[in-house]
């Protein structure tokens, strides 16, 4: 079963990445237990893999949206660990296959601020 959690080594992301995805009929069609073995043999060594750069937190929404289902935030130390991490994720049944990959939004957190050198405004 998929950890909770996978801090990345430092706690700072120089990347964050939205990924809108939505569930396809053949990932609705396993059993609970299935989903969770998937998630475990296909994203989970992935995940560890490159756990010392990336940082993978999932949030449902399908309870609010009819485009998306999912919102895979990824937090990465640099553009290049997000990047292999893609490169591993594309080579299994998750993308495209499981879930369409519907949107990606890359972000930098703050950077507005940092770019002028001021502070970040924060709740």
């Amino acid at each position: 079963m998929p950890e909770k959690t996978n801090e990345p080594a430092t706690s700072t992301a120089a990347l964050t990445v939205f990924m809108l995805v939505k569930t396809n009929p053949e990932w609705l069609g396993f059993s609970i237990d299935e989903r969770f073995r998937l998630l475990a043999e296909h994203v989970e060594p992935i995940v560890k893999k490159h756990r010392p750069n990336v940082r993978l937190r999932f949030y449902d929404i399908e309870f609010y949206s009819a485009r998306v289902t999912d919102l895979w935030m990824w937090e990465a130390t640099d553009h290049h660990a997000y990047e292999l991490l893609v490169e591993d994720l594309r080579e299994t049944p998750f993308w495209d296959r499981y879930f369409a990959i519907v949107e990606i939004l890359p972000g930098v957190e703050n950077a507005y601020a940092s770019n002028y050198n001021r502070a970040a405004l924060s709740a």
